[in-house]
């Protein structure tokens, strides 16, 4: 026996379960849930009486067939990444992990964990995107300041036909250089401090920026919950989000007859990200949801949208949306992607946190 057990402070293993930041449920022989601990309640949306005692698959509908078959072996281990979850309506996108417990047959323990789009929560440990090529970007700009000084020298000195050549050498630097700026907000390692704003204040920020010169063509139409308390975040980097996401809306949705883009807010339950550097679950209540209906993103790129240098648009640098991700963990949000093809819809979700 060792010191901690003959002083009695060793937590009984149901209090060992009931802290674990991952959502998990215990598996009775007859494939029925006996037990679901806080955290799954939390990611599943609904108290722990919801599902103890209902079988496993008439209660989680599993969107690939070969994991319910899997579950219903009952030695079987599993482990499986990015499957599609459907609890009482609600969709999830999770990480699944099975083990039987080899002292009691048939038992078996459950792990979830979410895997919404874009977001690799348990991967959150402040590392940066591109620390890299945020390094060879500050050797780079030096340089480019001395080509665009010199294409400036010459033009003064050149014929108007000429200076149309030195003209266009400045603009390259210059989108060259905005490009290297984007990629040393994403290796930045230090996050932007975090205070209480007013969520719909940041939204009219974002959205006279995006609309300022736009096409009178496109339709923007609002649905805000005005109820929704304040949020937890950086005001900056949450209306660089928000613009981000509304100028891909504007975008996509410019090549339909009748472009429109909804930008809606609400409050939602059963969002949570766990967050290593605080140790424990945190829960993001606070959503809102761009949609266009535009075309939609390629489906070959749909898995890797939030992925330096990928992008859908032609002249595309694919650095906005992973700026997006970079700048959402920074404040303990998550941000998704869901294209609705039967509605013609695409949707991109932020999610934050209340403010305390």
């Amino acid at each position: 026996m060792s010191f901690a057990e003959a002083q009695g402070r060793v937590p009984k293993p149901r209090d060992q379960i009931g802290g674990l930041s991952f959502a998990l449920l215990l598996i009775a022989p007859d494939h029925s849930i006996a037990e679901v601990n806080p955290a799954a309640e939390v990611l599943l949306g609904a108290s722990a009486s919801r599902f103890e005692g209902q079988q496993l698959l008439e209660v989680l509908q599993f969107g690939q067939r070969r994991i319910g078959d899997g579950l219903t072996e009952e030695d079987a281990q599993m482990i499986a990444r990015g499957i599609d979850l459907t609890v009482d309506e609600q969709k999830l996108r999770i990480n699944l992990t099975v083990s039987p417990i080899s002292s009691h047959s048939g038992w078996r323990v459950l792990t979830l964990s979410d895997a919404s789009q874009g977001e690799r929560f348990e991967e959150q440990d402040r590392r940066p995107a591109l620390r890299g090529p945020a390094v060879l970007a500050h050797e780079i700009k030096n340089p480019l300041a001395a080509i665009r000084g010199a294409a400036q020298l010459l033009g003064r000195k050149l014929g108007e036909g000429e200076r149309k050549l030195t003209g266009l050498i400045t603009d390259e630097v210059d989108r060259i250089a905005q490009l290297i700026d984007r990629m040393q907000r994403l290796g930045r390692e230090q996050s932007e401090p975090v205070s209480p704003i007013n969520l719909h204040h940041s939204i009219r920020r974002a959205l006279e920026t995006v609309t300022l010169g736009g096409s009178d063509a496109l339709m923007w139409s609002e649905e805000f919950d005005p109820s929704l308390p304040p949020v937890l975040g950086n005001d900056g980097a949450l209306v660089q989000v928000l613009v981000n996401l509304m100028s891909n809306a504007r975008d996509a949705a410019s090549d339909d007859p009748a472009p429109q883009v909804i930008i809606r807010t609400r409050f939602v339950s059963g969002v949570v990200m766990n967050v290593m550097r605080l140790g424990r679950p945190l829960k993001l209540p606070i959503e809102v949801q761009i949609s266009d209906n535009g075309a939609g993103i390629d489906p070959s790129l749909r898995d890797h949208i939030f992925e330096p240098f990928v992008s859908s648009k032609q002249q595309g640098q694919g650095l906005g949306l992973a700026l997006v991700q970079k700048l959402m963990r920074d404040m303990d949000g998550r941000v998704s992607h869901e294209r609705d093809e039967a509605g013609g819809w695409t949707h991109f979700r932020i999610h934050l946190p209340m403010a305390r």
